[in-house]
């Protein structure tokens, strides 16, 4: 499994009391490898080989919670597209 980039909203995330359950609830599980709170716009943002499933189930057990996106981690997408553009040139010279 590819390194991943999970946001979510989580509604009920309005204070340090309520972050760190948040943190402490994602934190126990396999591959998280990163924990990023905005307690502001109540976005948590998790960096791993992790299962997303398993992240948003533990984090309903604190509140309310919308995945705002899922996606590869940023060094992957950067890598991804170099490899895609050399891919589309070798194309084009056949």
């Amino acid at each position: 499994m590819a390194q991943q980039k999970v946001v979510l909203k989580v509604l009920t995330m309005i204070d340090d009391k309520t972050k760190k359950k948040a943190i402490e609830a994602v934190a126990d599980i396999y591959g998280v490898d990163s924990i990023a709170t905005d307690v502001q716009e109540q976005k948590l943002t998790v960096i791993g080989e992790m299962d997303t499933v398993a992240v948003v189930k533990k984090l309903k057990k604190v509140g309310k919670v919308d995945i705002l996106s899922v996606g590869p981690a940023k060094e992957e997408k950067k890598e991804e597209k170099k490899e895609e553009k050399k891919e589309e040139k070798q194309e084009e010279k056949k």
